[in-house]
């Protein structure tokens, strides 16, 4: 067997990287060392930045009727009193989606591998143990594999190998990489309950800022509710594995439910950390997801950065797969997705101290800072906001230093003119983005690159963005992200990259 592709690890992040690089005509293999989904719950948020990735998939629909929207924020006093709440506007934000998100992670895991199936006729290899990864200078790369039923020993070679294998992650340790603390660790109670009884509680999150017992409680679904709650010195996850000492913790959401009516998915000691690997890739053999980064859950953006990770790298590996990109493109992943991971994790470190740490610094955040910003409209509106930070300048993203840029954003996923969305008119290739009339010679070079010309009309959601990069035209890449933007459509058009790998 020799795939282009080799994926270690059949997570959200590889089978969203399998999906991506299939639609592209892409020969993948998926490895992974459970036999099936793996059931127990885990990543529990996503936004509407990733929910227009699982978009591209045609998983939207799907996703909806398995997810809950997440109304926003409380923060709640020790004593449970509201501090501040911050309401998210009904509705859908900038990319057609609801901008917070609440589901079951076996449930999406099930939708992704049944997307990835129909795509390419491709299932992950289950039971399927690498067990090592080399590569030479100019071969391909040689992929180890034990069948952990039979113990039979195959040897794959690929192009190119993405280690969308996890925290403790084989393909890191392979390319030498190691991960760099962000100076976060911190042990938690995670809770996840079942009930076909409604609790009450209001919809959203539920945040108790408390430096002895700081807690979160959230509804994930229909019948689904978590918990998480930070454990306390000496105390460990196995001391709440009985009902009796469990339920004092849930009980103030759950005081009108009969204890019986609960149901106990799972009860699990996780360490919160902070940590980002020093490098990313090592020649054919790339890094992804929690390969790459670990991130508190604190924004709910762990689960996310890793498909942000596939969505950036798939369509580059395509190019370059398919001789329409040069190789050098592929250095741009790590030059553009590690620092947009790191602000994040910072973002979520600096969010989970001033929730759950005493000192001056966190009294005054929870008393005196955040019940101000909730009275706000304009800062409150920031605070639920979310956009995340635009990337950094690389090979495919010209950012000038010293002046606005729509160059690393990403561009609205806007209804067009025919009723579909950007996305769905632009099917993973580029795009023109102009307020301009495009010229002949224009829409030539527009069409002789395999890209799309979409035009913005005067105050419409296009216009605006356009607006706001202080430009008439930008060049928007196949993951949504603007890479340029002018004044002058005519230059922008030769700058355009050929790109013709279209969505099968």
């Amino acid at each position: 067997m020799n795939p282009r592709v080799v994926i270690i690890g059949a997570g959200p992040t590889g089978l969203t990287a399998a999906a991506l690089l299939t639609r592209y005509g892409v020969e993948c293999v998926v490895l992974e060392r459970w036999g099936a989904v793996y059931p127990q719950p885990r990543a529990v948020h996503l936004d509407d930045e990733v929910y227009r990735i699982l978009g591209r998939l045609g998983l939207a629909e799907d996703f909806a009727a398995v997810s809950w929207p997440c109304h926003g924020l409380r923060l709640l006093d020790p004593g449970l009193r509201v501090l501040a709440e911050f309401r998210r506007a009904p509705g859908d934000g900038r990319h057609g989606y609801p901008q917070a998100n609440m589901f079951d992670q076996p449930d999406l895991e099930r939708l992704l591998r049944s997307r990835l199936e129909a795509i390419g006729g491709i299932t992950p290899r289950g039971d399927t143990e690498v067990t090592s990864i080399t590569q030479n200078e100019t071969g391909p790369v040689r992929v180890e594999v034990t069948d952990r039923v039979t113990g039979a020993r195959e040897t794959i070679h690929a192009d190119y190998v993405l280690g969308c294998d996890g925290a403790n992650s084989l393909a890191r340790a392979s390319i030498g990489a190691m991960m760099t603390d962000l100076r976060f660790d911190q042990r938690w109670l995670v809770v996840d309950v079942a009930t076909r009884t409604d609790l009450g509680e209001w919809e959203g999150v539920h945040q108790v800022c408390n430096p002895q017992r700081a807690a979160t409680y959230m509804r994930i679904g229909k019948t689904r509710y978590r918990w998480e709650l930070r454990l306390l010195p000496g105390e460990s996850g196995e001391d709440f594995r009985e009902r009796d000492r469990l339920h004092p913790l849930i009980a103030p959401w759950t005081k009108h439910v009969p204890a019986d009516e609960l149901e106990i998915v799972r009860v699990a000691e996780y360490t919160f950390r902070a940590q980002i690997a020093d490098r990313w890739r090592d020649r054919r053999v790339f890094l992804l997801g929690d390969a790459a980064h670990l991130t508190p859950p604190f924004i709910g953006q762990g689960m996310g950065a890793g498909l942000r990770d596939a969505a950036n790298l798939a369509w580059k590996l395509a190019g370059v797969i398919g001789g329409t990109l040069p190789e050098d493109v592929l250095a741009s992943y790590e030059a553009e997705r590690k620092p947009h991971a790191r602000a994040m994790v910072r973002m979520a470190v600096l969010i989970g101290k001033a929730m759950t740490e005493g000192g001056r610094f966190g009294d005054l955040i929870r008393k005196v800072v955040a019940p101000r910003l909730a009275l706000v409209p304009a800062l409150a509106a920031h605070v639920l906001d979310s956009e995340t930070p635009a990337l950094r300048r690389s090979i495919l993203i010209e950012r000038p230093r010293l002046r606005r840029t729509l160059a690393g954003h990403l561009c609205p996923n806007t209804v067009l003119d025919d009723g579909r969305r950007l996305d769905d008119v632009v099917a993973g290739r580029f795009a023109v983005v102009t307020a301009l009339t495009p010229s002949e010679a224009d829409r030539t070079a527009i069409q002789s690159c395999g890209a799309v010309l979409i035009t913005a009309h005067r105050s419409g959601e296009l216009d605006r963005w356009l607006r706001a990069g202080r430009t008439d035209a930008a060049i928007v890449r196949p993951d949504g992200t603007a890479l340029r933007s002018s004044n002058s459509l005519s230059q922008l058009c030769r700058s355009l990259p050929r790109f013709t790998a279209a969505w099968i």
